[in-house]
């Protein structure tokens, strides 16, 4: 595929892991892209992308209205173009299908792949993105992973400055100082996470939790005061010593870090 010209959601991913050099010298003509054709995870994915949406569409009880979408523009003089995988009929959004091993978790998911979904939602000038991942060969999950303009802007900093180095073709150094972009504020499922780190009585409370287990009393007062302190609109809060998370049906689960 030709990989010169532009800016796509997988050369974001690269940005901002820093890999600047190798990116370069594919957007320059120096190196060709890598040949995935005997990559066995990226052919795998390829060949369940439309089991996933047929999927996807299944259990939200929906229906694939458009696949494979081009999308393009030229964004603070960078060129962008993205390949959207799927568009769900019943709200128009767009779904970007995943097949990846059967240890990762949705969050990880999500943070790998957020600098190219915020880019796809920004082409397609659409309020978020579905994910819908296939892990291993026997869980499927799907999550909305909301725009976020803050997130975008500070990621297309970076995109901006790097394609700087594509124009003047002056190789660039690999980055080793860009930081990760926080994910937290970004709703999934119109769920947040917060780091309760700073906040005392969250924090009081689960050093009662965590010493609590000799005292059953005590640990079952700071078990509810905990999950009290979680707000209806956060999917998980968590600090050094625990992390409470939301399930798919609310339920909130106390875990120890």
């Amino acid at each position: 595929m030709e990989r010169k010209g532009f800016i796509g959601g997988s050369d974001c991913v690269k940005i901002l892991a820093g890999d600047w050099q190798e990116l370069w010298e594919v957007k320059t003509g120096r190196k060709e892209s890598d040949d995935l054709s005997n990559n066995i995870a990226v052919q795998l994915g390829s060949y369940t992308e439309q089991f996933n949406l047929d999927w996807f569409a299944k259990q939200y009880a929906t229906q694939i209205i458009d696949t494979q979408i081009e999308v393009q523009s030229v964004i603070n003089g960078v060129p962008a173009k993205g390949l959207i995988d799927g568009r769900c009929g019943s709200d128009n959004k767009i779904i970007e299908a995943k097949h990846t091993n059967s240890f990762s978790t949705m969050d990880d998911v999500v943070v790998r792949y957020m600098p190219q979904v915020q880019l796809y939602c920004y082409l397609a000038g659409t309020s978020g993105c579905y994910m819908s991942v296939i892990f291993g060969n026997s869980k499927w999950e799907s999550v909305f992973v909301s725009t976020d303009q803050t997130y975008f802007d500070t990621m297309w900093s970076e995109v901006t400055t790097f394609w700087g180095f594509v124009t003047k073709d002056v190789r660039p150094p690999n980055r080793h100082d860009i930081p990760s972009i926080p994910t937290d504020s970004i709703p999934l499922d119109n769920m947040v996470k917060r780091d309760a780190s700073t906040d005392n009585q969250f924090m009081d409370a689960a050093v009662s939790y965590c010493q609590g287990y000799e005292n059953n009393r005590v640990f079952e007062s700071a078990k509810k005061q905990l999950k009290d302190l979680v707000k209806e609109n956060e999917r998980e809060v968590y600090c050094d010593q625990l992390k409470i998370k939301r399930d798919k049906r609310g339920t909130l689960r106390i875990t120890k870090s």
